[in-house]
């Protein structure tokens, strides 16, 4: 192990350690404070200041050093907390976050900034902390010592006992070679389950302490000072097995037995390795399926011993794949975790009382979705926060408590997660949005349900605020929300009540690398569809069908008018089954709305490998990815709503000769309605 890949372990530990030292402050009671939240702080500050000094890090040893000796005052009953307290430790946490970002890019931290935060500080440990109180961290000389020097007096050598408990043959020598580049070793012993070496060193406890909770857990390890002697390095004095006296060193106490090493729990593992194995199993599922297709085709009275093993290699496959997937998901709680700081700053800007609920934080998703949903749950947030909820004072009139509320929402719905952001204030204003929409030029009318008309905010650069604020009103961000939503294969919705609040629902598929899917055909070509978009199969009766605007058809179910889309005059396919009667209709949904697509055929449902077209070949309308099905062949999986958009494109571009081929001439008009409106 070479020295990046201590630095990589120390960034990746690093802002673990800063999320979860946000997480307790904000949680943090500054009027009755928790002592084990106060103390997980402590020791968070604590281990990154250890690391920082081992790498050579100064701004980001320094400034934690400033702040861990305020956490120990506060833990200790010599600080009293307040807001204004948690507000400048969550700023110097922000502060780290940017110094921590700078060191792993190899640059330098901005000094002002740095020098600002170590003023902060500075100025409450002389304010906050009586003179006889302070340590030597909070003096005023080091308060006047923040630039970063190029290069530092050298510190007086000292010598450390380093006591290393239960640890393995292999990592003893790992440790005594690094022990080695911190100093001089002066005497090494070891016994049983522990090895003793005195160090002679110019590095403090907290750096060597660093360095070793790197290959072994922190309580293996105890360092503790000897007495005040001219150290002599092991290589200028005789060797001996016989300890040094006890009375040389300052009492320590024995740690307690630390469990072994290798009863850790996880593992660190690269992504792309993880995504190599992935798109391993997918290749080994789709021979799977190729093999099955070939045997389905064998007599089973003959083959029954080849049909068994197949079957059970189908079943361990699906096991493989669904264990190797789940190495994948993460709970949301990794994308929930970042919002209260969030909620709690713009709040505070807004004069706001909000409160933050998060639901179903163990729900799993594919951490490539958690990364990529973040930006717009951010936005969304940001506009609950800034349009949605009153301030305290209208709330009060409504009737409503002064302090609002806001929910972050998660769960599973079949193959899906529902993700919701949950507000109760002032609801979407119907009169509002359309006056605007009509204004920007967007095709409106009285008779839009609220639904239709809760999508226009949707449109790009539309926005009802009456005045642009640096948090949310531009209209630049909504239309980008829907965007990359659907660029992740999901779609959003948007549930409002005047004077109750808004829930804007996001559905997203689990994983981008696996779907349950619905086989189809038209003409001679098979389709996917994407089995969680399905809701009923039917064959269309002559009574059921009506002809609408220009040559649209809609197929009546259960007094509902659904928009139908010809899947092979969409995409072009020759052979297909021409009448509607003759034809199935799959009810699918998507965005909230319904549609029916005529087919020739359902062959079944199957879990597929999806392929990314774009990648491979170039984007094609009405189709979202590919996909290799058992027989070799290439398979589109189709993208309803994208879909719809190319059916009806296709549909106006025909000229008049062509509209009068394509609808039947018995298809009646039926009694028009805004539902009935592809």
């Amino acid at each position: 192990m070479d020295i990046q890949d201590f630095s990589d372990t120390f960034f990746e530990e690093a802002e673990e350690l800063l999320a979860d030292m946000e997480g307790h402050l904000l949680a943090l009671d500054p009027d009755v404070p928790d002592i084990e939240q106060l103390n997980a702080i402590f020791r968070a500050a604590h281990s990154i200041k250890g690391g920082a000094g081992t790498f050579g890090f100064e701004a980001l040893q320094r400034t934690t050093h400033l702040l861990e000796n305020l956490l120990d005052h506060a833990r200790r009953g010599e600080l009293k907390l307040r807001g204004e307290l948690i507000d400048a430790f969550l700023a110097t946490k922000d502060e780290l976050s940017d110094q921590l970002a700078a060191y792993r890019h190899g640059t330098t931290p901005d000094q002002a900034a740095f020098e600002q935060a170590c003023h902060v500080l500075n100025s409450i440990a002389d304010q906050e902390i009586g003179d006889g109180q302070k340590t030597s961290g909070t003096s005023a000389s080091e308060s006047s010592a923040t630039s970063l020097p190029s290069a530092q007096a050298p510190q007086a050598a000292q010598s450390l006992i380093v006591t290393l408990n239960n640890v393995s043959e292999q990592d003893i020598g790992l440790l005594i070679e690094e022990l080695g580049q911190l100093g001089d070793i002066v005497e090494q012993h070891s016994d049983a389950d522990q090895c003793r070496v005195v160090l002679a060193t110019t590095e403090d406890a907290d750096a060597i302490e660093a360095v070793m909770c790197f290959i072994v857990e922190p309580e293996q390890v105890s360092i503790t000072p000897m007495a005040s002697t001219t150290p002599t390095p092991v290589d200028k004095v005789p060797a001996t097995d016989t300890p040094p006296s006890r009375k040389a060193s300052s009492p320590a106490i024995r740690p307690a037995k630390a469990k072994p090493a290798q009863e850790n729990g996880s593992i660190r593992v690269a992504v792309d390795k993880v995504d190599q194995i992935i798109n391993l199993v997918g290749e080994l599922i789709i021979t799977q399926s190729m093999l099955d297709q070939t045997v389905s085709e064998l007599q089973g009275n003959e083959h029954a011993a080849l049909l068994g093993g197949m079957s059970l290699l189908q079943r361990n496959a699906r096991d493989l794949q669904e264990a190797v997937m789940s190495i994948r998901m993460v709970p949301m709680d990794y994308v929930f975790s970042r919002f209260p700081r969030l909620v709690r700053d713009l709040a505070s800007k807004l004069g706001k009382q909000i409160e933050l609920v998060t639901e179903g934080e163990s729900t799993e998703l594919d951490k490539s979705l958690t990364e990529r949903i973040i930006d717009p749950l951010t936005h969304l947030v940001r506009n609950s926060l800034d349009h949605g909820i009153e301030l305290p004072d209208a709330r009060a009139a409504a009737g409503k408590p002064s302090t609002g509320r806001l929910t972050l929402s998660a769960q599973h719905q079949g193959g899906n997660i529902l993700i919701e952001v949950m507000d109760d204030g002032t609801g979407l204003n119907r009169e509002r949005i359309l006056a605007k929409a009509s204004e920007s030029g967007l095709n409106v009318s009285d008779a839009m349900s609220d639904e239709e008309v809760w999508q226009l905010i949707f449109a790009p650069g539309f926005s009802t605020a009456a005045e642009i604020s640096d948090v949310s009103g531009r209209g630049v961000g909504m239309d980008v929300v829907k965007r990359n939503i659907q660029a992740m294969g999901g779609h959003v919705e948007i549930l409002s009540r005047p004077g109750q609040g808004t829930t804007t629902r996001i559905v997203l598929p689990l994983t981008l690398a696996i779907l349950d899917g619905m086989s189809i055909r038209a003409g001679k070509e098979t389709f996917i569809l994407p089995l969680s978009a399905v809701i009923e199969s039917l064959q269309p009766a002559k009574q059921d069908l009506y002809a609408i605007t220009g040559d649209d058809l809609v197929l009546k179910v259960r007094d509902e008018y659904l928009p139908i889309v010809t899947v092979h005059e969409a995409l072009d396919v020759d052979g297909a089954c021409t009448e509607p009667t003759e034809a199935i209709a799959v009810i699918v949904q998507g965005e909230g709305r319904r549609y029916a697509l005529l087919v020739d055929d359902l062959i079944g449902q199957q879990q597929v490998v999806v392929k990314n077209l774009e990648t491979n070949y170039r984007r094609v309308p009405g189709v979202s990815a590919a996909t290799i099905l058992g027989d070799g062949s290439v398979a589109l999986i189709l993208d309803i709503t994208d879909l719809h958009r190319l059916h009806r494109h296709k549909k106006a571009t025909l000229s008049p000769g062509q509209h009068d081929q394509t609808i039947p001439a018995f298809l009646p008009q039926p009694p028009m309605s805004q539902e009935m409106m592809p």
